[in-house]
């Protein structure tokens, strides 16, 4: 049997080049997130699957979840998300750690879905929280490093729009349209895709598919369509209500820190542990107007462990939908091989280059060699193929002398330098690229 070469449908193969620009988006994301004092964790790949089923929202248990028995008869799952993860080990340590903590990951998830552009099974996600803070300078400052990580990747305040709501406020409005507990998920879920679709048809047709799964008959499909007929005018109030005051507050302040954000009333996110404060952060490209990421205030999800609940707020992003963005901007820098030089050797001098090259190694030059018998073209061409700028050849002669060919493979040009000089010259060398 011929194996395919293929990764698994929605998973990645990361080349060289690609792992370059992964490490690229998590370099400075981790700059700017450390810039603010928060420290990195992880959790395992796998966890029990009720922490998922508690919070996490029925679609993604019961359609997107990868999930199986283990050998111990136990329900366990690979994560897809992170927070569950997190506010366990919070739980765990309840009593010891000190607060408000500052955390974040960027952990690989799994969720099984059509894959699509923006989505895949797999992917990488950046997690930030604050625990154990209530105040609105929390949801202030998780929203501040989601917009610095935008601009720290070169992004103009047009090119990305950062909408906030309450799910307090959320919750309030549809109260007072008459909707019971079931009527409240079922909006939020036809809520989080309002903006979505191109057009009322489609999102009539939407909504109708949901309601017609959920078991809804025509006369209560007809009553829960009446109620959401008349949010436009509660949305609009309710802005003004008491039940909007904290929402009101953080807008001011995230002003008077320069950073733009707009009220948008069916903004409600996925996901069913958020209390408070969400936030979304829209890709403003006609090609691409979509949802990047987001986040909000949570502070009931500690508790389900069985502890005092710890206020919380976050927010995730993951790595595919802000590589498209980047790529969609042109915001990717130049990426090169972290490798200085490579080493060509000319003849049978394999042995008497060791030395050499485990000087240039222990003074901090990353250095590769080519020691096969290939001729000299071919070598190049491949140290040209991975990348490499500077080429050092190695023969009997300049091991004789003690000075070696450098060549620059960009310009053509080619120098004779000492080992010493070449070492020296490696930080110049970076410098200049």
């Amino acid at each position: 049997m011929k194996l395919s070469t293929q990764p698994y449908k929605g998973a990645r193969d990361f080349y060289p080049e690609d792992k370059r620009r992964q490490d690229y988006m998590f370099g400075v994301i981790r700059s700017v997130v450390e810039s603010f004092g928060y420290e990195e964790y992880d959790a395992p790949l796998i966890e029990p699957l009720d922490i998922y089923k508690a919070k996490t929202g029925d679609e993604i248990v019961n359609e997107q979840v990868y999930s199986f028995m283990d050998r111990g008869g136990r329900e366990v799952a690979i994560r897809p998300e992170m927070t569950p993860s997190v506010s366990r080990m919070v739980a765990a340590k309840r009593q010891e750690l000190a607060y408000p903590l500052r955390w974040y990951s960027i952990p690989n998830l799994w969720r099984y879905e059509r894959p699509q552009r923006g989505r895949l099974r797999e992917h990488w996600q950046l997690n930030v929280d604050i625990f154990g803070d209530p105040g609105l300078s929390a949801d202030v400052e998780i929203i501040q490093i989601a917009d610095l990580i935008m601009k720290a990747f070169g992004a103009k305040q047009s090119q990305y729009e950062i909408r906030v709501n309450s799910r307090k406020l959320v919750d309030a409005i549809l109260t007072n349209l008459g909707m019971d507990e079931a009527d409240k998920n079922l909006f939020l879920k036809i809520s989080d895709r309002w903006e979505k679709f191109k057009s009322k048809e489609e999102r009539l047709d939407y909504i109708d598919a949901v309601l017609e799964k959920s078991g809804y008959g025509d006369k209560k499909k007809q009553d829960f369509m009446d109620k959401i007929a008349k949010r436009e005018e509660a949305f609009n109030k309710a802005f003004e209500s008491e039940f909007a005051e904290n929402l009101r507050d953080v807008m001011v302040l995230l002003n008077r820190s320069n950073v733009e954000v707009k009220y948008s009333p069916y903004l409600a996110r996925g996901f069913d542990y958020y209390t408070d404060i969400v936030f979304e952060v829209f890709d403003t490209d006609p090609e691409n107007n979509r949802s990047m990421f987001g986040g909000g205030r949570y502070d009931g999800l500690v508790g389900l462990f069985g502890v005092e609940p710890v206020p919380t707020v976050g927010f995730g992003m993951g790595d595919v939908t802000l590589a498209n963005f980047l790529e969609t901007n042109e915001l990717f820098p130049r990426l090169k091989t972290k490798t200085d030089l490579a080493v060509v050797l000319i003849g049978d001098v394999y042995e008497l280059s060791l030395p050499i090259l485990q000087k240039m190694r222990e003074e901090g030059v990353n250095v590769s060699i080519d020691p096969t018998d290939r001729k000299i073209d071919k070598k190049l061409k491949s140290v040209d193929k991975q990348g490499i700028r500077y080429v050092m050849f190695i023969g009997e002669n300049e091991l004789k002398e003690g000075v070696f060919p450098v060549k620059d493979l960009v310009t053509g040009d080619e120098t004779k330098q000492s080992i010493e000089r070449i070492i020296s010259s490696i930080e110049d060398y970076r410098k200049e690229d």
